[in-house]
């Protein structure tokens, strides 16, 4: 997949351009039946299947309060790249980039620097000045100036419609299976492993990978899971504790993740974790034996969980899924 993270980058048109236009945050079901849809359009006309989507998001320059995001801009280029999709555009969002009206996108943009031939949206997708770019007017655009419009609908996973939005409310509440069902893979944290205070393997006796969060994540409900760690091209069972750590009256969140069966030295390296099953609430335990004594509860419930759903498990740490 070709990426260009500005329109200045884009020398020439692309060939019979099958376009979607999108912010794509997780890169769900119903995104990846957009780009199944481009993907197919563009094979049949033999054209160019293109993505185009902003960074930062949009919300996060024009809500004071910003948005959790599902994903990093890293992760969503990873997914839309496992695709099927020939180029990705990302745009950079500012509030000048906000003030531009529809006709200017559709004139520059889709058609002056991509070249837009069939564009396909989903149900609900608005852009430009005021959110003008609705449905309606992208129609009337295709049949005045000859490109073509396809609306993907909504899709439902067990009645859910799959967005962003119900996918962030499950992941804040902890649901993990559902918000698997509706990202089609687990929901996954990242980043490199920090030092922390060092008391898992010399006070607890389960030593811990430590990943700081930040407020402006989207953080998980603060608990117990049962995760998997893809480190390094392998992949461990393991749990993992997101919270604040109220046993020892600490204030910094922060998601610390005993792996099974690992005494690598990973301090300053990347690792991903996906979040199977909530297990149980953070909380404040008597002291050190107590909390032990929990965690070992915690990993004999993980590893039964592993062993039971190992299979799919496993399927989901192929290479396609974790690049």
């Amino acid at each position: 997949m070709k990426i260009y993270r500005d329109l200045n980058e884009i020398k020439e048109r692309f060939t019979n351009a099958c376009v979607t236009i999108g912010n794509f945050d997780g890169v769900h079901l119903g995104h990846q039946l957009l780009f199944a849809e481009v993907a197919q359009r563009a094979y049949r006309c033999g054209g160019t299947s293109v993505a185009v989507t902003f960074d930062p998001h949009p919300l996060q320059v024009l809500r004071t309060e910003g948005i959790k995001l599902i994903s990093t801009c890293d992760q969503k280029t990873e997914l839309i790249g496992l695709s099927g999709i020939d180029v990705l555009v990302i745009i950079p969002f500012s509030v000048k980039f906000a003030g531009i009206s529809a006709d200017h996108f559709v004139d520059d943009i889709l058609l002056g620097t991509i070249g837009v031939k069939e564009l396909v949206v989903g149900y609900d997708y608005a852009f430009g000045k005021g959110r003008v770019g609705n449905i309606q007017f992208l129609e009337a655009q295709g049949r005045e100036k000859g490109f073509s419009v396809t609306v993907v609908d909504a899709h439902y996973e067990q009645d859910m419609l799959v967005s962003s939005t119900k996918i962030r409310e499950l992941v804040a509440d902890g649901r993990m299976a559902d918000s698997k069902m509706l990202l089609g893979r687990y929901y996954q944290i990242r980043g490199e492993v920090q030092l922390g205070q060092q008391r898992g393997g010399k006070e607890i006796g389960f030593p811990t990978a430590n990943l700081n969060m930040d407020e402006e994540d989207l953080i998980p409900k603060m608990g117990v899971y049962v995760c998997q760690v893809i480190c390094e091209g392998k992949c461990y069972g393991g749990v993992l504790n997101i919270g604040t750590n109220p046993t020892f009256d600490e204030k910094q969140l922060v998601a610390e993740t005993h792996i099974f069966d690992f005494d690598q030295d990973i301090y300053g390296k990347p690792i991903k974790v996906n979040l199977l099953r909530f297990l149980r609430s953070e909380r404040k335990f008597s002291g050190i034996a107590e909390l032990s004594s929990q965690i070992t509860k915690d990993v004999i419930m993980a590893k039964a969980i592993l062993i039971e759903q190992q299979q799919e498990i496993t399927l989901s740490c192929e290479e396609r899924f974790n690049q």
